[in-house]
């Protein structure tokens, strides 16, 4: 009885500090696939965006409004369509409190994962719009590639901890994946301006 009741007051008198930690690392643990889904999908599509965009000649401010557009709209529908989603499937996964996971939630999480992380490519074109630095294109492509291969290792390498697979491989995975897409969009808008005649 006393070391039943001694664990029991030791858990109660936990610091506020550790029981916020342990919230949090359970928070993060449920909701993590979510994160990760709509990270990737936020960076490699505003990077496509960018890429297209720099590859027809198109001024940092243009480029800036086409990328928080995309932000907003795919953002948007990428969270709804997980909350849809969710939604779905709750009732069906509702009798498993440890399997239970809100939709609202997910929504959520996924939306501004994909919005903060898919920012990421746009952020010198931002700078450079802020700041008027009007510096060259060649170079705010050059660091929103840089930025952006940085941001595509960094999310692998998270989803392979969470995975529980190489880390390592799934950054690099992520990488290339990326890498790919960006250069599908810059060839694409490079070739459409070349081939509309396009002169920005």
């Amino acid at each position: 009885m006393f070391l039943r009741y001694s664990h029991a007051q030791a858990q109660f008198y936990q610091p506020k500090h550790a029981t916020l930690a342990m919230v949090m690392r359970a928070f993060f643990k449920r909701y993590i696939p979510e994160f990760v889904y709509g990270a990737v999908d936020g960076t490699v599509t505003t990077f496509a965006v960018v890429a297209a965009s720099a590859g027809a000649g198109i001024s940092s401010a243009v480029i800036l409004i086409l990328g928080v557009a995309n932000l907003i709209a795919d953002g948007f529908s990428m969270g709804s369509s997980a909350y849809l989603a969710a939604s779905a499937e709750h009732d069906e996964s509702a009798r498993d409190t440890q399997k239970r996971a809100s939709p609202k939630i997910i929504g959520l999480v996924t939306f501004l994962a994909f919005v903060v992380v898919g920012s990421v490519p746009v952020l010198p074109y931002l700078i450079d719009v802020i700041a008027a630095m009007k510096a060259p294109s060649t170079t705010l492509f050059y660091i929103s590639s840089l930025l952006t291969a940085i941001t595509f290792l960094t999310i692998g390498f998270i989803k392979g901890k969470v995975g529980k697979q190489s880390p390592w491989r799934e950054a690099t995975i992520t990488l290339l994946l990326g890498a790919v897409a960006a250069g599908l969009a810059y060839f694409a808008g490079d070739v459409l301006a070349a081939w509309l005649g396009v002169q920005l």
